[in-house]
Formats: structure tokens, sequence, C-alpha cells
């Protein structure tokens, strides 16, 4: 058994995580660096699979599936991940994640079921940079929502009960459209709390891409030179007109459609090169660099908020990237003075692009198996 990382401050890491009939990966107990955690192997290994587990235990979801019967593992029943937090105060926290092949879940935060995923989301902030990231420039706005409201909420304390707040009257607005079953007065009593509800949460959201923006773009800068790129937000109607003349003048075609078109469910994030959509414009590799310094922005706002820091899972580092711009990625993640894995084939590529005086730890992966290859304390 290794022994247990050392305290570098006030930050919170994973110090011990335990892994259970996840993919292919043999039952593993991982004791991570509090820093640079990279894990290496050929394609296939198990390496995502290890990145996979800690976003399951950390948001009792999978980043690789939207189904999670694939994560358990052949012919076992449960799939279980362990971990043990050290938060930024120093205390210690005990999480656990179970899933049967029956889709029954069990959350455990020290020793007492979960009511949600939400709380583990709150003690454990992850912050994801796969191959799919290219999604968020590229896919619908849900996904680029999906990455402002983990934004809010991690700085924001009233917007879940908010969001929760806009879900409910939403959804009896839209049943409503379809079946016209609610009498003048209870419709319009839920459009004002759509339009209560949907107002507060426009206000989180602006005065978070407010502190966002010059975060994200001082930390492009050191990633890539982009003139003309420029980040915006689309609150999901006029910002010239109250949603609730909105919601009037357009619900005949609501009703046409069955579904309210407008509010802050239809919010987007604009990334623009000029009057294109950057996603058109931008490299592969550019589009990497853009997505990890929205990303990196991300961490040092939840910083800020918490005193501290998200947990990085960047799966595939040195995929389209050359060997300068790895190097300055490295440094940024670095330099958050947060805990990171990171995985790669190629472990050579990112072994020397640390300080010497940074906690790295190296773990090769091979046929499911991790074996600590390299152990670099202060």
């Amino acid at each position: 058994m290794l022994s247990p990382p050392f305290s570098l401050g006030l930050f919170m890491s994973l110090t011990r995580i335990n892994f259970t009939a996840v993919r292919n990966l043999e039952p593993s107990t991982l004791l991570p660096s509090p820093r640079i955690n990279i894990l290496y192997g050929d394609n296939g290994s198990g390496k995502t699979s290890v990145l996979e587990g800690i976003h399951l235990l950390g948001l009792a979801r999978s980043f690789r599936s939207a189904r999670l019967l694939p994560v358990i593992q052949y012919e076992q029943q449960v799939c279980t991940l362990f971990g043990q937090v050290q938060l930024s105060d120093g205390r210690l926290s005990n999480l656990g994640v179970s899933r049967d092949r029956q889709g029954e879940f069990q959350i455990r935060i020290d020793g007492q079921n979960a009511r949600s995923a939400a709380q583990l989301a709150e003690t454990l902030p992850l912050q994801l940079i796969n191959p799919d990231s290219f999604r968020l420039l590229e896919g619908s706005p849900k996904i680029r929502r999906q990455f402002l409201d983990w934004g809010v909420f991690h700085v924001e304390h009233r917007f879940l009960p908010a969001w929760q707040r806009l879900q409910k009257a939403l959804k009896q607005r839209n049943s409503w459209l379809r079946r016209g079953t609610l009498d003048p007065v209870s419709q319009a009593a839920w459009d004002r709390e759509l339009c209560l509800a949907s107002d507060e949460i426009d206000s989180y959201r602006r005065s978070y891409i407010q502190q966002l923006k010059p975060v994200f773009e001082r930390t492009l800068s050191e990633l890539v030179e982009l003139q003309g790129l420029t980040l915006s937000y689309y609150r999901g109607w006029d910002k010239e007109r109250p949603l609730s003349e909105v919601l009037t003048s357009s619900l005949l075609r609501d009703q046409q459609i069955g579904h309210t078109q407008s509010g802050p469910q239809r919010a987007d994030l604009r990334l623009r090169l000029g009057a294109h959509n950057a996603a058109d414009i931008l490299s592969r590799g550019q589009q990497k660099l853009v997505v990890c310094a929205l990303r990196i922005a991300q961490g040092h706002l939840v910083d800020q908020a918490k005193r501290g820091q998200c947990i990085y899972l960047v799966d595939d580092l040195p995929s389209e990237l050359d060997e300068q711009h790895r190097r300055a990625l490295c440094r940024l993640l670095e330099d958050l003075n947060c805990q990171v894995f990171i995985t790669c084939v190629d472990h050579e590529l990112l072994s020397d692009g640390w300080q010497t005086d940074t906690p790295v730890s190296m773990f090769h992966v091979e046929h499911g198996r991790i074996t600590q290859t390299h152990d670099h304390r202060e």
C-alpha cells in the first residue's frame, strides 16, 4: 500500500480512490498526488476508465455513455466507487457511489445517504477536458448551457433553488400548452412564476459571464493568439423586452408547437471569430485550446468563490497539440495549484513539463491494472 499524499495547504484533493467492477479495471486503490497525476498506457488499457470512475464519483454519471450499464464490469452486478476527499479547510469527507444492473443508485456522503447528485457535485467539483470537449463549441446550445450553469451553480448558492423553480414552472406551462387543462388564473400564476425564476436565473448568469470573460481572455492569451475572438451571452429571449411580453406575443405559436420557445431554457454562449461562428473557422488544435481556456477560467472562479479548487480530468492531453502548446497548457494547469489527472499514451511527452517542486505521480495502466511507477513528493 502506498503512503497517502501530504497536505499542501488550503485546497481540495482526492487522497484515495477505490474502484470495484468499473469497466475493465481490476479492483484497485489509487493514492494520488495532491497535484499532478499522469496515467499512461496503450489505447484500451483502462486509462480513460480511471477518469470515468472519478467522474462517476463526483457526478453520479459517466462522460462516455448516457447509459451506466456499460460501466459495470462484465458478469458483475454492481460497480462501486469510493473516494476520500481532503476539503479546503483540512477536513476529510468520504464519498461512495454504487450502481447495479437494475438501475438502482446509492450515493453516500460521510456515511449518510445523499438526497441528490447535486450534493456530490458540491463536494467534489470536477472539470473534464476530453476529445468530446469540442462539442462545447460545435454542439447544441444545451451543452453550452450546461457548461455555464455548472459554473453558476458553484459560485452562486441561490442558483439551484431558482433553477428548480424554473423547471417546475416550465413543466406546468408546457403541459398546459399541450393539453389546455389549466384555468386562466392558474395559467397566469405559473406564467408569473416562470418570469420571476427566469429573471433571477438570467441575473446570475449575466453576473457570472461578466466575471468569466476577462479570466477567459487572459487564460486564452497564454495559450494561443486569436485576434477577434469574442464570447457573448444570449439569455434566451429578446433583450429589449420582458419575458412576460414575449410569452404573451408567442402564445399561439407555443400552443401549436406544444412547448415554451422563449426563456432561460434557450440561453446560449456564443463564441465568434469576427463575423463567424468560431467552430467553423478554428482548427481542431485551436478549438481544444479555447475549450481548455474556458474550463481553466471556470476553475479560477470556483477557487475565488470557495477557497478550494476543482479537480481536473484531462483525457489524452497531447492529442491535437504540438510541444509548445502542450507545455503552455501544462503550465496553466500547474498554476491552478489544484489536483489534476491526465491520461496519455507516451508519458515522456509530459514528464518534464512541470516545475521541479511540483508533486507528480505517474501510474502505468495495462490490461486494467494500475501500477504506480513514479512518486515525486516535496
